[in-house]
């Protein structure tokens, strides 16, 4: 295995007097997406602000590649919708940057039209790939993604996914989601995290989607889900990394 880009040991995070994470591991290798799933308050955002440093460790440590970029997509980001900011504007805050890199930046998020755009003009989705775009400016090793479609249609949410794989093949940037549309997730990622306050399993899709802890959680529905998605998808762009299913 390649050295981690990441690697969390034995980490735990207390806020408020309570238990938010108890002994978490986990490793972040280049190229690979990881995909942290849970139930609602079971920790998944604060584990991936721990990974960018910003929650204080209440136990363990967290080692990170010497200079390592990261770009990190926020779960809700709210702008004050009267202000007037084109989209080029948002990017080059908070240090200015040239045209041409905010307009690579869109191109890579799949949305090269955009810079002159107002902000509070745009729909749900093209505020994502801004956000993404944005994640995007530095050409980041490790890509964190917090829920990044909340709000976004089954279609949207799974053109984004689409267009995350391809930012990980262009970039060949490790991605770390955190996320609720378990059978697009699943069906996008070499491994798969569940956790609910520590790590209840981990590995690919199909053996977390086999866990006992996940199907209580989510039921065994998403099974087929993910293999009919998988089936749709190979069509798109058949990647190596997809493990297709038998039947």
């Amino acid at each position: 295995m390649s050295t981690p880009l990441i690697a969390a040991r034995g980490i735990g995070i207390r806020l408020d007097g309570r238990d938010i994470l108890t002994d978490v591991n986990i490793e972040i290798h280049p190229g690979e997406i990881v995909t942290i799933v849970g139930p609602n308050g079971s920790g998944k955002s604060t584990l991936l602000k721990a990974l960018i440093g910003a929650v204080r460790l209440s136990a363990g440590h967290i080692e990170r590649a010497e200079g390592l970029r990261i770009g990190y997509v926020p779960q809700k980001l709210a702008i004050d919708a009267s202000l007037p900011m084109t989209v080029g504007r948002f990017l080059s805050l908070p240090r200015r940057v040239s045209a041409a890199a905010i307009a690579a930046a869109l191109d890579k998020a799949g949305v090269p039209d955009l810079a002159q755009r107002q902000m509070k003009d745009l729909s749900g989705g093209q505020f994502q790939r801004v956000l993404l775009a944005r994640a995007l400016m530095d050409n980041p090793q490790v890509l964190l993604l917090d829920e990044p479609t909340q709000g976004l249609d089954q279609p949207g949410s799974a053109a984004f996914y689409r267009r995350i794989e391809e930012v990980r093949t262009e970039l060949g940037c490790a991605v770390v989601m955190v996320s609720h549309d378990l059978h697009v997730v699943m069906a996008a990622s070499d491994r798969v995290l569940f956790i609910n306050g520590h790590v209840c399993c981990e590995g690919t899709p199909e053996i977390v989607a086999g866990a006992p802890e996940y199907r209580a959680l989510f039921g065994s529905g998403t099974k087929g889900a993910l293999a009919l998605y998988r089936h749709e998808h190979s069509h798109d762009h058949d990647h190596a990394h997809h493990h297709h299913e038998a039947g």
